[in-house]
């Protein structure tokens, strides 16, 4: 187990460009393998999740060369081996939509944390729609054993808001006989539907975004700059906000649909950020926040970012409340527990209760000793309290950051003047 280090105290000054979008990252590289003829990416998230899912489309026969994928139905075929997702939840469930399509079998697994995660809420739309899918706990948990083909379009009403849910059934249903629908109660991420569109696909969404309704299409190759991640600038927009001296602007960061909730949710606690030109956020030092309610319906669109906004929470003045938030329960961590857990290790305080995660502002944090529980928002959260803190926060766990943002270091140490 790894550790990591931050000394609170010093500003944070000067201009970066974060990872890759991590979400349209293991989008580009499924769609990019099933579109007839070479596709272009460049920029793909340098994560462990995203590596691992260009290792499972290889080993269904996708080709790199550079930037360059080669894919394509008829080079596809039954991987040789087991696919081991790590710690990837959006892997693993786009995955399996994916090989729902192909009449072969495909097993889906991952590390202790993804062995955990709920996989029922895809396994059984996938059933639906003809697919065989089974798994540990009578299909609910990996790893999971996809035989598909024969697939039939379906109309389907998720029961919880997940982009990841709604994707997988997509992705199916470009293999399936007739149209898919799917039915959100609120707009979740829309990176499948735009890429999907992108790549000729016959694919539809409805006025208010809810509604995404896709008929079975071939795919073109397509040629894409992945821009930056805002669930990674998040974190260090949060810390320009709250640690003294601090003013942080953030490079080619991708702003789109259910991606940039925390920017209102920040600005309605008297933050000092602003978008700068089309993908440019900058983060001033805002001595005067003030806590906030984030709304159920709002999750959805900043659910990843509730690590870095508790924090933010912790040093308003008042109360910071996140109604629903039952899904981070089924995070890399139950990110409710370490949530609460991290904060009054810095000397914060957090509770939850039926409606919700409540972070109580106004306090004077400390260094203190977290661990991330193989979390990496939980790390690079904790990271960034630290940087508000008094004294040294040592962060245990620490190498679960390279899931998702390898550089983390090296870009704080840009922007510590280091």
């Amino acid at each position: 187990m790894t550790t990591f280090s931050v000394t609170g105290g010093r500003p944070l000054r000067g201009r970066i460009t974060v990872p890759g979008d991590k979400s349209i990252s293991h989008r580009a590289l499924i769609l990019a393998a099933l579109a007839e003829g070479t596709s272009i990416v460049r920029g793909l998230s340098d994560g462990d999740d995203v590596a691992r899912t260009r290792a499972a489309v290889e080993a269904m026969g996708a080709t790199f060369d550079g930037d360059k994928i080669a894919g394509g139905r008829s080079r596809l075929h039954e991987p040789g081996d087991v696919l081991d997702m790590g710690n990837s939840g959006t892997g693993i469930r786009l995955l399996a939509g994916l090989c729902a399509g192909f009449p072969w079998l495909t097993v889906l697994t991952g590390d202790a944390s993804i062995r955990r995660r709920p996989m029922s809420r895809v396994a059984e739309p996938l059933r639906v729609m003809g697919a065989k899918v089974d798994g540990r706990d009578e299909g609910r948990l990996p790893p999971l054993a996809v035989r598909g083909g024969s697939l039939q379009g379906i109309d389907y009403d998720l029961p919880v808001p997940s982009a990841q849910v709604k994707s997988a059934v997509l992705l199916a249903g470009l293999s399936a006989a007739g149209e898919t629908v799917v039915r959100q109660p609120v707009v979740t991420r829309a990176h499948t539907e735009e890429m999907l569109r992108a790549c000729g696909a016959d694919v539809e969404t409805s006025d208010d975004g809810l509604d995404v309704r896709l008929r079975p299409s071939p795919l073109e190759p397509f040629e894409l700059d992945v821009p930056g991640d805002p669930s990674q600038a998040a974190f260090w927009i949060v810390a320009g906000c709250i640690v003294p001296g601090s003013e942080v602007i953030v490079d080619d960061v991708y702003i789109g649909p259910a991606r940039t909730g925390f920017l209102d949710v920040l600005r309605r606690m008297g933050a000092d950020v602003e978008l700068v030109g089309a993908r440019t956020i900058r983060a001033r030092y805002s001595p005067d926040l003030e806590g906030t309610g984030v709304r159920a319906e709002e999750i959805a669109g900043l659910v990843d970012e509730i690590p870095a906004l508790a924090v933010a929470g912790a040093v308003a003045a008042g109360y910071t409340g996140f109604a629903d938030v039952a899904e981070l329960r089924v995070k890399e961590s139950d990110r409710v527990d370490t949530i609460i857990e991290g904060l009054a290790a810095v000397g914060a305080t957090a509770r939850y209760d039926d409606e919700g995660l409540h972070v109580r502002g106004g306090e004077t944090l400390r260094g203190g000793n977290v661990h991330s529980h193989w979390d990496h928002r939980i790390a690079m959260a904790m990271a960034v309290a630290g940087l508000a803190a008094a004294g040294t926060t040592v962060i245990d766990g620490w190498e679960a950051v390279a899931t998702s943002y390898p550089g983390f270091e090296g870009d704080l140490e840009v922007l510590c003047g280091s």
